[in-house]
């Protein structure tokens, strides 16, 4: 049991130093405008789909999927088939129309579909209030395992991980969080694959051992776990397919940072192929991780546990004290990626929202594309300063129980959007009155649903359902009442719904 060498740690700042200089070299310096949040159309579909992989799989995922099979079952992994579901949905509908309006943020739909810039203002208030609570949580913890691992100070990894991505993010625009999110991704992937490997050629009896454990142990579904349930606000297989599925669906749809990267091209070709190898490598690495969480399982019923044997950290110490000198510098360095890349899209999107949907609609004259960029830098350098402050708040025993109240609150968010959106894109009745009803009504109820309901009362994986069917329920009415009242006979502007 080695522990975190000093080789290791030369591995890791070497591959800091190497992310920092790849996004340099990437960055284009003459990009201005809209070409510095929507890249310049030179990067390939491929690179784009291991990005959009890299952001929606965060060092909470990486720390906790593991954690999870390790303690219990594969019951979490099946929310990885709602892919499944949200894949299909998105390239059928939603896709063609971003394709077609060439749009420049999430938001921008809003704005095009309901004729309201107060929406697409309102959509990206809550999109940065929650992008800048995620990011600043997502820095905190891997820091925190980390620090714990290697002995070097949190607040020293926290400044370490904001200011590389900072600089990239600053200098480059979306060009250079793509390149570097592909670099990230693929370190990613190859370090888990590599400690999957490496587990089962040192476990008693290799996957023989892991599938016994399904059978003997009941480490891949409890008995007890229902596959349906008549009452689909109860927990269920089926439930938690369909709700991860519309979960997805929400951060495909409407989330900034991936929306982000459908920008990058109107081809809905390259799209399609972006959101299929996307699928495929986030279910891939999924069922890895799930698999390493079952070898844990088994390895540690054959050896000593090793120190910081928490659940959530039980595959970082097993990186630290079993793989070899060397790899284990490497698989940390890819915990690292995964926040860093997290980290770098949240700024750049943040970028994006802040002055294409917010300042550019609420200037009284239009903006030069220069004075765009400029902005973009400064908010990417101010938001990303705040991040890490808060991060090292969090890191120092400050305000984390209010913090994670906080953190759930804005959790609700992407689940409440995708209703509106799904208004605009499935009806052609709805308009402002009633996308702002349904803004609210959703609102207020799924706040109901999950501060004012006994636990477990209401699946957390019904919440996107029901913040979907509020928005249905409420905002279709609410159009037709004001059309009738007002003699309002107006159709949506073309492309901007499913019917063309």
């Amino acid at each position: 049991m080695q522990g975190f060498t000093t080789i290791d740690l030369v591995i890791l700042v070497i591959y800091l130093l190497a992310v920092l200089f790849a996004g340099l070299h990437f960055a284009k310096r003459e990009m201005k405008g809209k070409e510095y949040f929507k890249g310049d159309g030179t990067v390939p579909w491929w690179v784009t789909s291991v990005s959009i992989f890299a952001t929606l799989l965060s060092p909470i995922s990486f720390l906790s999927l593991a954690g999870n099979s390790y303690a219990g079952t594969w019951i979490m992994w099946f929310t990885q088939l709602g892919m499944l579901l949200a894949i299909p949905l998105t390239i059928r509908f939603f896709l063609p129309i971003y394709s077609k309006l060439d749009i420049d943020t999430a938001y921008h739909y809003l704005e095009l579909r309901f004729g309201s810039k107060g929406l697409r203002v309102l959509g990206a208030v809550m999109f940065i209030i929650y992008q800048v609570g995620r990011m600043s949580i997502i820095m905190y913890l891997p820091c925190m395992v980390l620090g714990s691992l290697t002995g070097i100070n949190i607040n020293v990894l926290i400044i370490i991980m904001g200011v590389i991505a900072i600089i990239y993010s600053y200098t480059g625009g979306l060009k250079s969080v793509l390149w570097t999110d592909f670099i990230q991704g693929s370190v990613l992937l190859v370090g888990v694959t590599f400690s999957l490997i490496f587990l089962v050629a040192h476990i008693d009896g290799g996957m023989g051992s892991i599938f016994q454990a399904f059978q003997a142990d009941g480490k891949f579904l409890a008995p007890d776990q229902p596959l349906f349930h008549i009452n689909l606000l109860k927990d269920s297989v089926f439930l938690m397919i369909v709700g991860a599925g519309f979960n997805t669906m929400g951060s495909y749809v409407s989330s900034q940072d991936i929306v982000q990267r459908f920008t990058t091209t109107t081809d809905t070709k390259q799209l399609n192929k972006m959101m299929l190898a996307n699928g495929c490598l986030s279910i891939f690495i999924a069922t890895v991780f799930y698999t390493i969480g079952t070898g844990l399982y088994v390895f540690y019923q054959q050896n000593a546990l090793p120190p910081a044997a928490a659940q959530d950290q039980i595959f970082a110490s097993y990186i630290a004290f079993e793989l070899p000198v060397g790899f284990t510098g490497l698989l940390l360095a890819a915990i690292y990626a995964a926040a860093q890349s997290t980290l770098s899209t949240g700024l750049n999107s943040v970028a994006a929202s802040w002055t294409l949907d917010i300042q550019t609609s609420l200037s009284k004259k239009e903006l030069s594309f220069e004075r765009q960029t400029k902005i973009g830098q400064y908010v990417s350098l101010i938001v990303g300063v705040f991040s890490i402050v808060v991060s090292m708040v969090l890191a120092n025993g400050g305000i984390k129980s209010a913090y994670e109240w906080f953190n759930g609150f804005m959790g609700l968010v992407l689940g409440i959007l995708i209703g509106i959106f799904i208004l605009g894109a499935f009806t052609k009745v709805a308009n402002t009155f009633g996308a702002v009803a349904a803004f609210a009504a959703s609102t207020l109820v799924m706040v109901g649903v999950k501060y004012f309901t006994a636990p477990g009362a209401v699946s957390i994986w019904s919440y996107s359902i029901i913040s979907i069917a509020v928005s249905l329920a409420v905002g279709i009415p609410a159009s037709i009442g004001w059309r009738k009242a007002h003699g309002d006979e107006t159709v949506p502007e073309a492309n901007t719904t499913i019917y063309g």
